[in-house]
């Protein structure tokens, strides 16, 4: 461990997050510890990170909160065998992705990226969960609801932060994001479509506008 930071200052904030049954951010834990810099927390936390890079337990930073989590190579020794996996659906699947990558992003928003209406209890199932949270209104006529993921979104899969989602290039070669992709490319053949079909109208009011000029032109 480093030497940087005296050893009850390091214990301190080791004995801190132990004994917390949240994660805790920089500044919560130093206001916990009688007011110390958050420049030597910081140090701190990063000794202590080191110290555990290697054990059992690590330290991890999720959304600018802190905590201690088995090694991920140690986590099936702690399952239990009867726990069951939590599987969503495919709505639900997709349903996370968009709000992860457009939040905050309201329910009609889903269904237009989607292509198809989304039931409430696909959102229920995700709230339930914990994955995603009302985020307030859109500001707009009839002021929609809105979600957002959450913190425990990023701590189950693993994510500092959303900028830690994989990549749209990732998951398409995945295969993740192909039902928000048909979604889109059918939105967009749908606007073609129609933009197509209106400027096929206005060429038609068009030629008709002539001829009928053509019939009001007295005979030479």
């Amino acid at each position: 461990m480093s030497t940087q930071q005296p050893d009850d200052t390091i214990r301190a904030i080791e004995a801190t997050l132990f004994a917390s049954e949240e994660p805790m951010s920089v500044e919560a834990l130093a206001g916990h510890l009688g007011g110390l810099e958050n420049a030597i927390v910081r140090d701190g936390l990063q000794s202590l990170q080191e110290h555990y890079a290697d054990r059992g337990v690590h330290l991890v930073e999720r959304g600018k909160r802190w905590h201690f989590e088995t090694a991920p190579d140690l986590a099936h020794l702690l399952r239990r065998e009867r726990e069951q996996v939590r599987r969503l659906s495919r709505a639900a699947t997709e349903v996370l992705a968009i709000v992860a990558y457009h939040e905050p992003v309201s329910r009609a928003e889903i269904e237009s990226i989607r292509g198809v209406q989304t039931a409430k209890g696909t959102l229920d199932v995700l709230m339930e969960a914990g994955w995603i949270k009302l985020a307030g209104r859109r500001e707009v006529p009839g002021r929609p609801v809105i979600y957002a993921t959450t913190q425990e979104f990023l701590d189950h899969f693993g994510l500092s932060s959303r900028r830690d989602l994989p990549g749209i290039d990732e998951l398409k070669a995945a295969g993740l994001l192909d039902p928000v992709d048909d979604a889109y490319d059918a939105l967009q053949e749908e606007a073609e479509a129609a933009m197509q079909a209106s400027q096929e109208a206005d060429d038609h009011d068009e030629d008709e506008a002539d001829a009928l000029e053509g019939l009001d032109e007295p005979a030479a």
